[in-house]
């Protein structure tokens, strides 16, 4: 997500950061790259107006001319007026009520509203400690309850069941009922999409929100739909009174022009974004985090809460002991760490995080490819365990072997030894006294050559 506007923005902040002082011109010179930038990205004409009305207000007076590092100055500008923009700050859901605290889920067909319900559930399992109820109103869609279902069974919470001939109200009050007998603390209720807004949609929906009386109503946007969808929330918002959005199927829109503007236009703020297909990807939006991604500047607090989260600390442990042991990095270990990069959302999800990474070249981001590392985890399965842990014994037959037995080249197992080798040398420095410190001096930005760590699929 905003692969294009980061980009813009990069190009933008690096001629700003040669400037000795900034003078009107080259101000509005800057502001113009930002427009187009922002119109590009699909941000609505009158958000656009405003957003560079605020920043040339600000950057013609002291706060950045007169600044002993104006083009720094101006950068900030630009930051905090992005953050602004965006909704500040993160707003969490209000579940401050007697329980069950119902939650509303609104929007078009084929936003993402039944995977997103999954979404929600399995965060407030497992993240916020609550028991979850879901239920689907949707006996419109074919296989829409049978599909909640399975997600629910995926996720391990209580799926309340319905009938595609029952009344969507019916269904809800039943619920609700129901919910209270499970003593769950959370119900979250899927409802009808439609292909676009129509009176008797409007007319269910505000129904079922009079009969449930929700805490939270939270519009799904499908963000690759761009201004449609923010001004489809805008009407939904005149009848429901949203609290909320969510905003789906980020990691496919390299634009971003609907989570710049749904704020805006609707005065709702965004609480989550889907970040991928897998039902652990929906994250809380932080408009300062997002903001700093935009400008190429990474999301390094987001980074560690994923890790924290994700990645499984027993393994870890015991990877970290068998190193302080002097026991060598194998294989296997390498693959591990390859599980586990994926389990966050692959490479190219880390990478939208890390700080300095608008300043690779283009044909190194360009050859992210997080099919590289599925190749590289069915190379390593397709050894015998004595070739993980003594890699030197893989010669000319055995890789050959290798090669026929993972679907690909023996070129591509010489590019993986030769990653792996990389990999080892590393884990002997972070082994060592400093050793992290090491190894970040080889991260973008982090004050050695640059780069993208070792063991990375380029």
């Amino acid at each position: 997500m905003f692969d294009n506007l980061s980009g813009r923005f990069s190009k933008v902040v690096k001629n700003l950061r040669g400037q000795g002082r900034l003078t009107e011109a080259n101000i509005d010179e800057a502001l113009r790259e930002v427009r187009l930038a922002l119109l590009e990205a699909d941000v609505a004409l009158p958000v656009v107006k405003e957003f560079v009305e605020h920043i040339k207000s600000r950057a013609v007076g002291e706060e950045v001319v007169g600044s002993l590092t104006p083009g720094q100055a101006l950068i900030k500008v630009v930051n905090d007026e992005l953050t602004t923009l965006m909704g500040d700050v993160n707003e969490s859901l209000n579940l401050n009520t007697e329980p069950p605290a119902v939650i509303l889920m609104a929007g078009l067909q084929g936003s993402g509203k039944t995977t997103s319900v999954g979404k929600l559930a399995k965060r407030l399992k497992e993240i916020e400690n609550k028991k979850v109820s879901v239920v689907s109103c949707d006996v419109y869609r074919p296989a829409a309850i049978e599909q909640l279902e399975i997600l629910a069974k995926e996720v391990d919470v209580n799926f309340i069941p319905s009938h595609a001939e029952s009344n969507p109200i019916d269904i809800a009050k039943s619920a609700i009922a129901e919910a209270r007998k499970q003593f769950s603390d959370v119900l979250i209720v899927d409802t009808a999409g439609r292909l676009h807004i129509d009176d008797e949609m409007m007319d269910e929906i505000k129904q079922l929100h009079k009969a449930l009386n929700p805490i939270e109503t939270l519009f799904v946007i499908d963000s690759m739909t761009g201004q449609d969808a923010v001004n489809t929330a805008k009407a939904f918002d005149e009848a429901l009174a949203l609290t909320g959005v969510i905003l789906t199927k980020t990691d496919g829109d390299s634009r971003g022009g609907a989570a710049l503007s749904v704020r805006q236009v609707t005065g709702k703020p965004i609480k989550f974004m889907g970040v991928g297909e897998k039902i652990s990807e929906l994250e809380p939006f932080y408009p300062d985090r997002i903001a700093s991604r935009i400008l190429g500047m990474g999301d390094v607090l987001s980074l560690i809460e994923e890790v924290e989260q994700k990645v499984d600390k027993d393994k870890a442990a015991q990877l970290a002991t068998k190193l302080k042991k002097g026991k060598g990095f194998d294989l296997t270990d390498f693959k591990e760490q390859l599980l586990q990069m994926q389990n966050m959302g692959g490479i190219s999800g880390l990478m939208a995080k890390m700080p300095g990474v608008a300043d690779l070249p283009q044909k190194a981001k360009d050859q992210v490819n997080d099919k590289e590392m599925n190749k590289t985890v069915a190379i390593i399965n397709s050894m015998t365990l004595n070739e993980r842990q003594f890699p030197a014994l893989i010669k000319a037959s055995r890789k050959k072997r290798i090669a026929a037995g993972s679907g690909t080249q023996v070129q591509d197992v010489n590019k993986l030894l030769k990653q792996f080798m990389q990999m080892q040398k590393m884990m002997k420095r972070m082994s060592k006294k400093g050793g992290i410190a090491n190894m970040m001096r080889g991260l973008p930005g982090g004050g050695g050559k640059g780069g993208m760590p070792p063991g990375m699929p380029f």
